[in-house]
């Protein structure tokens, strides 16, 4: 297993350990806390270097051998900083979730969701397949309502953190499609092989496979006419409201209109819908 997949590994892990040690109110718990992405952000600081000159790092792992199916990890210039955000950002999430918890029974829960969601986060951020990084996308979208719904005796996050999933699941199921057009034009799911695929943005199912893209983008980052889920969203800790809805999760979309630019910019569609 390379450095990619144990990172994730290591963010996956944090959850459950985390869970299991009974969070308390203390400096040193605080920082045991954010040791794990503060550990993945100081590896991935120290990839910068050799990003900038042009280094690529990718990962690849059979999922589905007989289909062709394969779970690809890529760091380039675009998802190291994508990474440092999340995981810097979650860096501080995670101190701070410590105290603002304090005295909380099921922060230890809070912390299995949280470190599970960064994670996902990371690893679409870091996808170099679609179907990869369409089961990251959901990732984050399922424990993203969980985290809404933290507080669920108050009437009001539970219904937030309904329609925040019911809307982003809707566009990320038409996103799929999308997806699914795209992967069977090119024959190809992987991305780096799409986005060089000469003929893919002229081909006549690409305008149809965009729109159902865009849905998906547009959900998850609560563009109009799709942002009424966000307010309702806010229900969550501030924790969760601060790392979900301003740092990350909110910038999925944006990062997988990013990710697809190079291939689809000279588009009519692409320009004006952007």
């Amino acid at each position: 297993m390379s450095a990619l997949a144990l990172c994730l590994l290591l963010l996956f892990l944090a959850g459950p350990i985390f869970w299991l040690l009974k969070p308390q109110r203390s400096h040193a718990f605080a920082w045991l806390a954010a040791l794990p992405p503060a550990a993945v952000t100081l590896w991935q600081a120290l990839q910068m270097n050799a990003v900038a000159s042009g280094s690529t790092l990718v990962e690849r792992y059979a999922w589905a051998p007989t289909l062709g199916l394969e779970v690809a990890l890529k760091l380039d210039g675009l998802a190291l900083f994508f990474g440092l955000l999340i995981t810097g950002i979650g860096t501080c999430i995670a101190f701070y979730t410590n105290y603002y918890l304090e005295g909380d029974r099921r922060q230890g829960y809070f912390y299995l969701v949280l470190y599970i969601f960064m994670a996902s986060m990371l690893g679409l951020v870091w996808s170099d397949d679609l179907l990869t990084l369409f089961v990251f996308w959901e990732g984050t979208s399922i424990t993203s309502y969980l985290l809404i719904a933290y507080k669920s005796e108050y009437k009001g996050a539970v219904e937030g953190a309904r329609r925040a999933l019911i809307v982003t699941t809707a566009g990320a199921l038409a996103m799929l499609a999308g997806m699914v057009l795209l992967g069977l034009e090119a024959g190809t799911f992987n991305i780096s092989e799409i986005l060089a695929e000469p003929g893919i943005a002229t081909a006549a199912i690409t305008p149809v496979a965009l729109v159902l893209l865009f849905l998906g983008a547009f959900t998850k980052s609560a563009q109009f006419p799709f942002q009424f889920w966000l307010p309702g969203a806010m229900s969550a800790p501030t924790p969760a409201s601060a790392y979900l809805h301003s740092a990350t999760m909110v910038k999925a979309g944006i990062f997988l209109l990013a990710r697809l630019h190079p291939a689809f910019s000279d588009l009519p569609l692409w320009f004006w819908s952007l």
